[in-house]
């Protein structure tokens, strides 16, 4: 493959904070920083997106929250779309979220 190799996906994610916090435009973020092009940074979350990695970090992160008794029902829409699958995350079972 040509062109420059692979930003990791870490550093892509820690230019977005960067630029967010700075305001500087998302073409501009200091190459010597690392986290790459700002084109990068602004895409890298929209394929891990299509890639179901959201969805996925949703519900590790619930499965966190049960487990240490920090989720109340009425929490888990704040959390995400309240969905899964086209489901209301009250129809699932408890084994399908811890």
């Amino acid at each position: 493959m040509a062109g420059r190799p692979r930003v990791p996906d870490r550093q892509a994610l820690d230019g977005i904070p960067f630029v967010l916090h700075t305001g500087i435009q998302w073409e501009y973020p200091p190459q010597e920083l690392g986290f790459g092009s700002g084109t990068t940074c602004w895409r890298r979350p929209a394929a891990w997106y299509e890639a179901g990695v959201r969805e996925k970090l949703r519900l590790v992160l619930l499965r966190k929250l049960r487990s240490a008794k920090q989720l109340q029902h009425d929490d888990v829409p704040a959390l995400g779309t309240g969905a899964v699958a086209g489901r209301d995350v009250r129809d699932l079972r408890a084994s399908q979220i811890v």
